[in-house]
């Protein structure tokens, strides 16, 4: 990543910023990070004028190898339009945000151009986010290898072969820690409803959460053993999980909560 050739981001907000703090944990020369956000938080003001980054499209020196897009959809066209002068044929553009389709970003630049549509998620933030991405024809071996560093830089990076499976990751990987995040609210309110204090309930449903994921991070157990690990006959997980694993039951209710969301993901890709 040290030898990558410029990169631009545009957009440094939480997804954008995640990303920049990850090359520069992972090495990306400064000098070679270009940075396009017109209303930087305080925070990441003081991160690129601390790293000595460049600030704004001026700052480019030539076409950059790598663009990354980390801006809302409602910008897009306006953002696409103001880069595309900047980016030459090796340039490969790779876009983070929800609800663009490869045809949509590619009719914005000349033809021919690279471009990857990619959806991570937040905990990219700490370095545990994983990606769901897919590349048009263009994109060569050496770009997706190139973006796979720079992707991989806050998580685990999974490659599809096919454009529409984008929705499906959205569904899963994307939204999936609001899931987990309100999961963690349930859980709290139901320790408050069984006579515990609202703040050792909330404690105890975070630290249980946060616990059960980290040994499914660590274990080279599968889910379901994992479960059965916890799970003695006839005791009391034995008589949650009857409740939980009933039909219908969580898994049911996950199953249309994910086609629900992966519906709307197709929805705003048009």
């Amino acid at each position: 990543m040290s030898e990558s050739g410029q990169i631009l981001l545009v957009g440094a907000g939480r997804m954008g910023g995640a990303l920049l703090q990850g090359w520069l944990s992972k090495g990306v020369a400064p000098a070679n990070i270009v940075v396009e956000e017109p209303q930087p938080s305080p925070e990441m003001a003081l991160l690129i004028r601390k790293n000595g980054l460049g600030a704004g499209l001026q700052a480019l020196n030539g076409s950059p190898s790598v663009v990354i897009i980390a801006v809302k959809p409602q910008t897009m066209d306006a953002v696409l339009s103001s880069i595309s002068p900047f980016c030459g044929p090796d340039t490969v553009i790779v876009s983070v945000a929800a609800g663009r389709t490869l045809a949509s970003i590619e009719r914005q630049f000349a033809p021919g151009a690279a471009v990857i549509r990619a959806m991570p998620n937040t905990p990219a933030a700490v370095g545990r986010g994983i990606t769901g991405a897919v590349c048009n024809a263009t994109v060569t071996p050496e770009q997706k290898r190139l973006c796979d560093q720079f992707l991989g830089a806050v998580g685990e990076v999974v490659w599809l072969d096919d454009e529409a499976l984008i929705e499906a990751v959205t569904a899963i990987s994307g939204s999936g820690p609001a899931y987990v995040f309100h999961f963690v609210e349930a859980l709290t309110s139901a320790g408050v409803a069984l006579g515990l204090a609202p703040e050792i309930s909330a404690k105890l449903a975070r630290a249980t959460v946060t616990g059960a994921g980290e040994l499914l991070h660590q274990s080279p157990d599968a889910p379901s053993r994992l479960r059965e690990n916890v799970t003695s006959p006839n005791g009391t997980t034995a008589a949650a999980l009857a409740v939980l694993m009933a039909q219908p039951g969580l898994g049911d209710l996950l199953a249309r909560a994910t086609a629900a969301a992966a519906k709307r993901a197709q929805e705003l890709a048009g």
